[in-house]
């Protein structure tokens, strides 16, 4: 545990934030994101909790902004995996798969920033102000649309619809993760009887699957036009 004097100015002030961060991450490596109190993080960080929350106004606040940080992250990480696994003058197809897999395949190491996107909705947005709310959102239409530019990048024949697929990325990845995860009950199910597993999901594969259907679905639906029709009016 840390013990840090009073911040007296932005740039201590900024510190300060970061460590609160940086402890949240830390202790996401141990638990979930349910069993994160506001009382532990204050007490590893060395701070009193009414100091923490003179930072971050509730402990969904502190990870918002984790989520976003760790979600640019991710987003910086991958333009170098894009550019070795996708085939250039591939099929649209063909490319669509492997953005698919490399999408998968990154977030499958990013525990912390999956554990975050499960409880984005559900958890997250909760128990914050509508100041909190409006920057997150607005942080993350800015990582969508960056994952988008990717898209884009690779798969030029998506056009607009690549911004509406890329936030559904993002909502698919945490419904996968969070079904993928199943609690220690069920796990004793399926070992007690494992025909109850049929429906049990390996989160690289099944995200994998989703996202190159998803891909593929889009890539259909910018390739049909809609037929004009004339109406006869009898002139």
């Amino acid at each position: 545990m840390t013990t840090f004097q009073r911040a007296r100015s932005e740039e201590q002030r900024e510190i300060r934030r970061q460590a609160i961060l940086d402890t949240a991450a830390a202790m996401l490596d141990e638990m979930t994101v349910s069993a994160l109190s506001l009382n532990e993080l204050s007490r590893r960080v060395g701070l009193a909790k009414s100091n923490v929350l003179r930072y971050f106004e509730s402990r969904e606040a502190v990870l918002l902004e984790l989520l976003d940080r760790d979600w640019r992250q991710w987003t910086a990480a991958l333009p170098a995996q894009l550019a070795a696994a996708i085939t250039p003058d591939a099929p649209p197809n063909q490319r669509g798969q492997e953005f698919a897999t490399v999408l998968a395949h990154s977030l499958t190491q990013r525990r912390t920033l999956c554990d975050l996107l499960s409880a984005q909705a559900g958890v997250l947005e909760h128990n914050i102000s509508p100041d909190v709310a409006a920057r997150y959102k607005r942080a993350a239409l800015d990582n969508v649309a960056a994952l988008a530019t990717l898209a884009r990048r690779h798969l030029p024949e998506l056009g607009d619809h690549a911004d509406q697929l890329c936030a559904q990325t993002i909502m698919i990845s945490g419904a996968v993760w969070t079904h993928a995860r199943p609690s220690t009950a069920m796990l004793t199910a399926y070992a007690a009887d494992p025909t109850l597993a049929a429906l049990r999901m390996d989160f690289t594969t099944t995200l994998q699957e989703m996202l190159t259907t998803l891909i593929a679905g889009t890539l259909t639906r910018t390739q049909t036009r809609p037929t004009t029709q004339t109406t006869d009016t009898g002139a």
